[in-house]
């Protein structure tokens, strides 16, 4: 049996289970922080996934709430890439990462964990950020609180509003600074 010791999980665990979609419940309640929202934004906000690949991992949701990416609005669609870019350059400015996995689970059977409302995952790595852990042990550690990465990023967001460049040469600018 595989452990690691994470006690800041059991105040997670504990909480009871609710119902309906999470991503529409959170954007209804305004306790950003408690929910891990980092950018409510007018069309598509962004959020801290509870359950990260590796450290900085989000998602990216339209306000809407809609299964597919055939049911957003024209301006739901340049939204999201927006964000998804502006994600982007907060977590190289937050972070300074080498790369990124982004992409959308569509389906059950594609590993979308919560079906009926579409959100795009952004992912930060690092050069090296593979290590024993999970080829000896199928074991990912992840170093740091979500609610220490929710006061990193959240402030960044809000600096960014308006600012989103669009560039990867930016982006590289962004992460020398």
């Amino acid at each position: 049996m595989k452990r690691i010791w994470a006690p800041w999980r059991l105040e997670y665990v504990r909480q009871p289970v609710k119902k309906g979609c999470f991503l529409c419940r959170i954007l209804k309640e305004s306790d950003d922080r408690a929910n891990l929202l980092v950018k409510r934004g007018e069309l598509v906000s962004v959020v801290l996934n509870r359950y990260p690949y590796n450290n900085g991992h989000v998602m990216v949701f339209p306000n809407r709430h809609v299964p597919d990416i055939k049911s957003l609005t024209p301006e739901e669609k340049v939204a999201m890439m927006a964000v998804v870019d502006e994600t982007i350059e907060v977590l190289l400015r937050a972070l300074r990462p080498d790369g990124f996995n982004i992409g959308a689970n569509l389906g059950r059977v594609a590993g979308a964990g919560l079906v009926g409302h579409l959100h795009f995952h952004v992912v930060p790595r690092w050069n090296g950020d593979t290590n024993f852990m999970p080829v000896v042990s199928e074991t990912k550690v992840v170093s740091q609180s979500l609610l220490e990465l929710w006061e990193q990023l959240y402030p960044v967001f809000a600096s960014q509003a308006g600012k989103c460049r669009g560039s990867r040469r930016n982006h590289r600018k962004t992460r020398r600074k």
